[in-house]
């Protein structure tokens, strides 16, 4: 199987296998019905520490990619495997490869769910079954430089949860969704972004013709 072969195969669905991997083990990790008191035994330790201590909740995390310049596109090394990132089709790709911008919504998903399902548990609250989705508008002439008017970037993005919710007033469901966006990180980094520095490491050359 060549190379194009292999990343046609290793996505269904439009999900990369290092999504699909990666949302199958966080919402498979809640089917063994975890108790809203494990749950709270489980984070106690680490707010009564961050409470304690705030310098150590403060964490790095960090994403390292290497550019294939050649195929124009970008391997990320993730914890579930290598994702290959490149041009989404209305930009000249031919859909073989994962779109950073669909990465960036499943991302919303993948949070979004993950922490649906931890203030779900928390409320005390029966979620039978659980789907999100999430869309966003893009418009392609701003990333090929057609047009300066046009964003470059989603103009809008929409969150759709479809919830099978045991015994749940209308208060509490409305309550859940209100907590999810509260405490959904990737949610609230589009909500309110965060700031964005860019730092540069030159090769020996560059650095010598500064010089």
């Amino acid at each position: 199987m060549d190379r194009k072969s292999r990343r046609s195969s290793n996505r269904s669905g439009g999900l990369s296998i290092g999504f699909r991997v990666f949302l199958e083990n966080h919402y498979n990790s809640f089917e063994h019905a975890m108790t809203a008191e494990e749950l709270r035994a489980l984070q106690a330790p680490l707010k009564a520490q961050y409470r304690d201590q705030p310098a150590s909740a403060l964490k790095t995390l960090s994403a390292t990619g290497q550019v294939q310049a050649g195929s124009l596109s970008c391997e990320l090394l993730t914890g579930t495997g290598l994702v290959s990132a490149g041009l989404h089709p209305a930009a000249g790709g031919d859909g073989s490869w994962a779109c950073s911008a669909d990465m960036l919504l499943q991302a919303l998903v993948a949070c979004a769910g993950v922490t649906l399902a931890a203030v779900a548990k928390a409320m005390e609250l029966e979620l039978r079954n659980a789907s999100v989705t999430a869309e966003g508008d893009l418009d392609f002439r701003g990333t090929l430089a057609v047009s300066k008017d046009a964003p470059v970037g989603f103009s809008e993005i929409r969150l759709y949860f479809d919830l099978d919710l045991q015994d749940a007033s209308e208060d509490q469901a409305r309550k859940l969704i209100q907590l999810t966006e509260r405490y959904c990180v990737i949610y609230q980094t589009l909500a309110q972004p965060s700031k964005l520095a860019t730092t540069v490491k030159w090769g020996p050359k560059l650095e010598q013709a500064q010089d």
